[in-house]
């Protein structure tokens, strides 16, 4: 039944009561039991940004001449994060509402800047990797580009040869992952930009979750803007920078590029219109917690929590590997990895784990759980360990959900092969109407999907199971 409209007004008390309430079915991430999504430092540090946040809650930046102090900001964390990244001596930028925003207008910036450099070009490709963030396919979606996927080496980073082999006349760019999210693994960036400048092809460093801690660490390979072939990075303040949501960054080396993301309407009755990025509306407070956290922590703040947050990611690493029925994949080059089994089905583990509380990302190609480590997370590992103990050995013994699981996916397969395709639907339909969208299991919905890969009904079952959560 729909929500109906409120009639009365409700007080201060019984609405802060209601938020509290909302809560008590979300993930305890105050506790450490998140491994994505929420990037904790401490509260002492949360609370002072609240204070910054606050103090910016109604300003607007979409009229930069109305809050000058919020343009100064913006203006300081893009400077900053220049030096941070070791970038060219009049490279600019801006911030934007998260890694989203940040790879859309670089893929913006790489369309509208092959227009006038490179004008033959009309259907235009962007190279890759298997593993960059979804994010890049959803620009190309919806600027009209043609991702072409690059194939990964063995140890899950992008394959050199095959960028090279890939490359067209239509091509506009390059992208690479520093890390790609899935394996934590850096792609071999001066290598890329070896052949991007060669090839006079603009070449994008998605940098947007190792931005805020490969830069206080020693890494096995150049990564940043000063690397030669590199025209553009993006790099999220609100992951391992600890920003609050909605802060991020897009970089350009070439000045040019940063003029080729804006958009500019000059004939609406109500004035001119420009805005640097997609956002028109930009919250003040997103912009003052990122300039408060880059001065409240400061290098050396960064340093002690990228150094806290290593020793813990390799212990969880060690402590994983330990089992010999667990595998993590590849060789991470920062704090996030994944793990998988080739013995038994992971995402059990993975639903075993979430009933205690625990919430993993699961991950497919290879089937794996996967763990971003935070600073906070060094106070739960013994009690993180506990749990898994227990739920390693449920996960490996067959029990009626287990069995249940199978023969749902085993079911599935089955009726694909044998009903026309309409009557399929209607059927995964069906099943899906009577999946609980607040249920912590997932093993068997992910076996579906990697049933379905490669025919076209995996789009339809997402889309079909968002519908479902988002039910009005």
């Amino acid at each position: 039944m729909r929500k109906k409209f409120p009639e009365h007004k409700r007080s201060e008390v019984e609405i802060l009561s209601s938020l509290e309430a909302f809560k008590k079915d979300d993930l305890q991430w105050k506790k450490g039991r998140a491994f994505s999504y929420v990037y904790y430092a401490e509260d002492a540090i949360t609370e002072t940004l609240k204070k910054a946040y606050v103090s910016y809650f109604s300003e607007n930046a979409l009229n930069p001449s109305a809050f000058p102090s919020l343009l100064r900001m913006e203006n300081e964390v893009v400077s900053m994060c220049l030096d941070l990244f070791d970038a060219h001596e009049n490279a600019t930028g801006n911030m934007t509402s998260g890694g989203t925003e940040s790879i859309l207008m670089a893929l913006k910036s790489a369309k509208e800047y092959a227009k006038i450099h490179k004008p033959h070009i009309k259907e235009p490709e962007v190279l890759l990797p298997i593993s960059a963030h979804p994010a890049f396919d959803k620009g190309c979606d919806y600027f009209g580009l043609n991702p072409k996927k690059i194939e990964l080496t063995d140890d899950f980073r992008v394959h050199v040869k095959e960028i090279e082999r890939a490359i067209t006349n239509n091509t506009i760019l390059i992208v690479a992952s520093a890390p790609s999210y899935p394996q934590g693994v850096i792609d071999p960036i001066p290598a890329i930009g070896n052949i991007a400048k060669a090839q006079n092809i603009l070449f994008h460093v998605d940098a947007c979750v190792g931005g805020f801690v490969l830069p206080f660490m020693e890494t096995r390979t150049p990564w940043n803007m000063a690397v030669e072939g590199v025209t553009s990075m993006s790099a999220d303040i609100h992951k391992y920078g600890f920003a609050s949501k909605g802060s991020s960054v897009i970089l350009y080396n070439d000045p040019e590029l940063r003029k080729a993301q804006y958009y500019v309407y000059t004939d609406w009755p109500g004035g001119m219109y420009g805005s640097p990025a997609i956002l028109g509306t930009k919250p003040g407070g997103a912009i003052a917690v990122a300039w408060s956290i880059l001065h409240l922590l400061g290098s050396e703040g960064y340093r002690e929590k990228v150094k806290t947050s290593l020793d813990v990611a390799r212990q969880f690493r060690d402590r994983i590997s330990a089992y010999k029925d667990l595998q993590v994949w590849g060789n991470p080059d920062m704090c996030i990895f994944s793990f998988g089994s080739e013995r038994f089905n992971i995402y059990e583990l993975g639903d075993e784990m979430h009933l205690k509380g625990w919430l993993m990302d699961r991950q497919q190609n290879p089937s794996a759980l996967h763990l971003s480590i935070s600073p906070f997370h060094t106070h739960i590992i013994n009690d993180f360990f506990e749990d898994f103990e227990v739920a390693y050995k449920k996960a490996k013994r067959p029990t009626v959900q287990s069995t249940l699981n199978k023969i749902q996916v085993s079911a599935n397969k089955g009726l694909k092969k044998i009903l026309p395709k309409k009557t399929y639907k209607k059927v995964q339909d069906m099943a899906l109407s009577k999946t609980d969208p607040a249920s912590k299991r997932s093993a068997a919905l992910y076996g579906m999907i990697g049933d379905l890969k490669g025919d076209g009904e995996t789009e339809e079952l997402i889309k079909n199971y968002l519908d479902k959560l988002f039910s009005s």
